[in-house]
């Protein structure tokens, strides 16, 4: 079976996960990945073999392109790559009469360039609506409520953030297969300082052994590149729909989940992938085609 090569535009937390995520693709392989001129143009294992380049250009050969760059400037990608013949994947988190106008002038390079280009292919706009389509269509008569939730278990502890040269830190607690409770700390160190006398990791360690709140518990301290985007992962959502009266018995309906929002968004572009061979030029809102 002849796999078809796909380039990654972009390399921030979605690019990074769709990397990872065209690793277990069957039909996909990793062309390479576009990144501006001021980045690394090498990346960390397990990607250390991909090719990074500055144009789509310079890969040797493109069947189609993961969008994965900030919405602001997404369209202008899409335009040039359809411009070039390369069926792209995009996943813009744009709202309203914003979105739509968006959409219209990708379908509108597309046509005009004859090649297909599948939109709105990450959670929101993407998976999410899907779901709360599907809410609807079941109780047609009721409201719905969705609520993100943060991070799970993760929170700020002043006893970390306290020490000389910390920058910022999250903690969470859990218990392991015999009960005992176990703390897990995250910090990130001031740059401007980090590896000085008494700022290291292992300073940070030894200050919160004799912290009155974790003496003779189990903590574990880990230092992180960004508390900021840390606190990012693992959101959650509450989706709930409630039938009224009207439908007689009072349907109920209700999601909840936590995860990563650029690990799901990779998975939903990497299907909405496998599609495009199937397409006919123009853009197709991303669905669960099966």
């Amino acid at each position: 079976m002849v796999k078809l090569n796909i380039a990654i535009i972009g390399f921030g937390r979605v690019g990074g996960a769709c990397a990872l995520a065209l690793r277990h693709a069957d039909e996909l392989a990793l062309a390479g990945v576009v990144r501006c001129p001021s980045s690394p143009m090498k990346l960390r294992d397990p990607l250390g073999g991909v090719p990074v380049v500055t144009h789509v250009r310079d890969l040797k050969r493109v069947d189609m392109a993961l969008i994965c760059v900030p919405a602001g400037a997404v369209l202008g990608v899409a335009r040039e790559l359809l411009q070039a013949q390369i069926p792209i994947v995009e996943c813009a988190v744009l709202e309203g009469h914003t979105l739509e106008r968006h959409y219209s002038a990708i379908g509108d390079a597309a046509r005009h360039h004859s090649v297909p280009a599948i939109v709105g292919a990450g959670w929101n706009p993407g998976i999410l609506p899907l779901f709360e389509g599907a809410f609807t269509t079941l109780v047609p008569d009721g409201y719905t409520k969705r609520t993100n939730r943060p991070g799970a278990g993760l929170h700020h502890t002043e006893a970390a953030e306290s020490i000389q040269g910390v920058k910022g830190a999250l903690a969470t607690e859990t218990r392991d297969t015999q009960g005992q409770l176990a703390r897990y700390v995250y910090v990130e160190l001031e740059k401007s300082i980090k590896g000085s006398a008494g700022t290291s990791l292992e300073a940070v360690k030894a200050a919160l052994a004799a912290d009155p709140l974790f003496v003779g518990e189990q903590t574990c301290v880990f230092e992180v590149d960004s508390i900021a985007a840390l606190e990012e992962e693992e959101r959650g959502i509450l989706l709930e729909r409630v039938g009224t009266e009207r439908t007689g018995a009072h349907a109920a309906l209700l999601l909840e989940g936590r995860f990563d929002v650029p690990t799901f968004t990779a998975r939903v572009m990497v299907d909405a992938a496998k599609c495009i061979p199937s397409l006919k030029p123009g853009a197709h809102r991303y669905s669960l085609w099966g």
